[in-house]
């Protein structure tokens, strides 16, 4: 898995960020967050190489179910730049769709089971 620094956004500019990623395998969640939001994410990532360049203040955390995950969006846009996995707080996604240069289209994705994961029913 080849990693590359990429730059990315929320819609509005207000959040800029840099990382350093793969793009593949790319993942889509069937939880009932993603689901919604129909995101396409990078492979999981240490934390240490996101960096958040302009705006963290306008970021906005979101936890539902176990509240271990934390969905980030910018309260300005409403817009998904990245996540902290439940899997590891140290490991992170980041929502392809955000990344400068990048066709998320273009991408095959796997589908990861993070329904069967809720500990709450029709989480």
């Amino acid at each position: 898995m080849t990693t590359d620094l990429l730059q990315g956004s929320c819609h509005c500019g207000t959040v800029k960020f840099e990382v350093r990623t793969a793009l593949t395998p790319a993942t889509r969640c069937n939880c009932s967050l993603c689901r919604r939001k129909g995101a396409l994410m990078t492979p999981m990532f240490d934390a240490g190489e996101l960096k958040i360049l302009r705006g963290e203040e306008a970021l906005t955390a979101y936890q539902f179910n176990t509240r271990v995950a934390k969905h980030y969006f910018c309260k300005h846009c409403g817009i998904y730049p990245f996540h902290q996995t439940r899997k590891d707080a140290q490991l992170w996604r980041v929502n392809i769709g955000c990344l400068e240069g990048v066709d998320p289209y273009t991408l095959e994705a796997a589908v990861a089971d993070g329904a069967s994961l809720s500990v709450v029913e029709e989480a």
